[in-house]
């Protein structure tokens, strides 16, 4: 049997963090992974250029049943630090908007740093290796991957969420949390786009390919970004933003244009030229085909000069304070994160130890903490596998 002081399962963004820390600390550490090659959400993300961290990263950026949980890992590691290593590397990066921060280059940049920084603490990685069985008997776990044992006083599990099974997401950590009687809060998909009931899919299908700005809201999530019109339903930044605090039955608000005054604006043209169609106006500021959608939705396609002020406050209303039902979420297949998880009332904020079985750590995605679009959550894979390693 093989002997380590700590056992990692999942070699995504935490557990590359995690390995390294521990590892540089003098630990014998071995991380395995069922997938070919380590981090490969990372080097998807960003369109292959990788959003690692966003320098505005802070607790208020997170969704969990307690908001506080995430506070003490954010504090000690925060985007400074990891800029600080992406800089140790020579790894040139640029700052997009909203404080995301993206690599000049290439996403798998970010992961051959990671993979350095387990080679520098001697970190023995296992890939293409499916974990058969965990076993846990007085202060050791145990594992048996592809016929061979592994034993050590620490396991990790940085296995992630159930978001994009295609790449091999399962949802192993919930799994060890019941076995070990961890409560699990209920997950769902996060940051993913909605889907639309059949008559409202089949109006809007036409304006697929149309992209505006809004400011949306549901709940107590509200966010200025862009909305994107699909063939399936709603997407951009805007939607995946606030999907994260929608549930079903929920309604989402939408403010188009949130910038522009369009009552005021509508009302200004038809004083200039009452002969312009209030769709040919209204395309001044929206996109042709959005103009034309809401004119006619609106009942106001005819001349300015024959609809009443009152007319076109109706109009612009209809405009900037739409309001949606979504039938429901494009799932895990589309959804960048995974919401809920390991509930953080079992883990320690400061370690995240499991209190109920010493030895036993729960990191990352997996964790009942989840971020904003923008490099939010790699910030707290980061953070959490440095609180991790450097207690291990």
């Amino acid at each position: 049997m093989d002997e380590f002081d700590v056992i990692i399962v999942g070699a995504g963004a935490a557990g590359l963090m995690c390995a390294a820390r521990a590892g540089k600390r003098g630990r014998r550490v071995l991380l395995v992974d069922h997938a070919k090659k380590p981090g490969e959400k990372i080097r998807i993300s960003g369109g292959g250029r990788c959003n690692f961290t966003n320098i505005g990263a802070g607790p208020q950026n997170f969704l969990s049943e307690n908001p506080h949980f995430a506070k003490s890992a954010l504090a000690r590691f925060t985007p400074a630090d990891f800029i600080a290593m992406v800089d140790r590397h020579n790894i040139a990066w640029h700052e997009k908007t909203l404080g995301q921060l993206f690599c000049d280059g290439s996403a798998k940049e970010i992961i051959a740093m990671l993979l350095a920084e387990c080679r520098a603490g001697n970190v023995e990685i296992r890939l293409e290796t499916a974990v058969a069985a965990l076993e846990h008997s007085g202060d050791r776990f145990m594992l048996s991957v592809e016929g061979k044992r592994a034993a050590a006083r620490a396991m990790v599990i940085a296995t992630g969420g159930k978001s994009i099974p295609k790449m091999g997401a399962t949802g192993f950590a919930y799994e060890v949390a019941g076995r070990f009687g961890i409560r699990v809060v209920e997950p769902r998909p996060g940051l993913v786009p909605f889907t639309l009931e059949p008559g409202l899919q089949a109006e809007l299908q036409p304006l697929a390919g149309i992209g505006v700005p809004v400011e949306v809201a549901c709940r107590t999530g509200r966010f200025c970004e862009a909305m994107l019109f699909t063939h399936r339903g709603l997407s951009g930044p805007a939607i995946l933003q606030v999907s994260s605090y929608w549930s079903p039955g929920d309604a989402v608000n939408v403010r188009i244009s949130p910038d522009i005054a369009l009552a005021d604006m509508l009302t200004a043209a038809k004083r200039e030229n009452g002969r312009q169609g209030a769709a040919s106006a209204l395309a001044t500021w929206l996109p042709k085909r959005l103009a034309h959608y809401f004119t006619e939705r609106a009942g106001a396609a005819g001349h300015l000069a024959d609809l009443s002020d009152k007319a076109l406050a109706h109009l612009a209303a209809s405009i900037q304070d739409w309001q949606f039902k979504p039938a429901g979420t494009e799932g895990y297949r589309t959804a960048e994160v995974t919401l809920g998880g390991i509930d953080t009332k079992a883990l320690s904020s400061r370690t995240m130890e499991a209190r109920a079985v010493p030895g036993l750590y729960f990191i990352g995605e997996c964790v009942d903490v989840t971020g904003w679009l923008g490099g939010y959550n790699f910030q707290w894979a980061w953070a959490s596998g440095v609180a991790a390693g450097d207690a291990l």
